[in-house]
């Protein structure tokens, strides 16, 4: 697999090493990115607009591997789910009802995603969603 299908194609099947090297790469770059934020060396706002840049290769991503456990890509979309119940204001409920539902179910929702799709090997052999995984070739052959 091509660096450009592994993060632009959500056709295929990936492995846990290239789903962690993504995550690796995505979680680096947050870092990177708010903190220069942070120190006033860029933008908040080119900060977000990077974020919203990296959306796509973190979804084909996913997509791949959720498709290499057999399930279908509609799944990712409990991230956003997860995102959303974060990114919420939930002063209007009690007390324990905000952090339950503002911190306790979005880190269970991360926490059990990043679990299934980082630990648990994938299906062996072809299934529904392609043959079985394929390398990312992060070098190009020269001939």
């Amino acid at each position: 697999m091509t660096l450009q299908q592994w993060l632009f194609s959500i056709k295929g099947r990936i492995g846990r090493r290239d789903f962690w090297i993504w995550i690796g790469i995505w979680a680096v770059t947050m870092v990177a990115l708010f903190s220069l934020a942070g120190g006033g060396l860029i933008d908040l706002q080119t900060a977000a607009f990077m974020l919203v840049c990296l959306l796509w290769p973190t979804a084909s991503v996913t997509i791949k591997r959720l498709h290499d456990r057999g399930k279908s890509g509609l799944w990712a979309l409990l991230m956003v789910l997860a995102w959303m119940l974060l990114a919420g204001n939930w002063s209007m409920l009690p007390g324990v009802w905000q952090w339950g539902v503002g911190r306790f179910i979005p880190t269970l929702i991360i926490v059990m995603m990043l679990i299934d799709l980082g630990a648990f090997v994938g299906t062996q052999g072809e299934n529904k969603y392609g043959k079985d995984t394929e390398s990312v070739k992060y070098r190009a052959d020269h001939q």
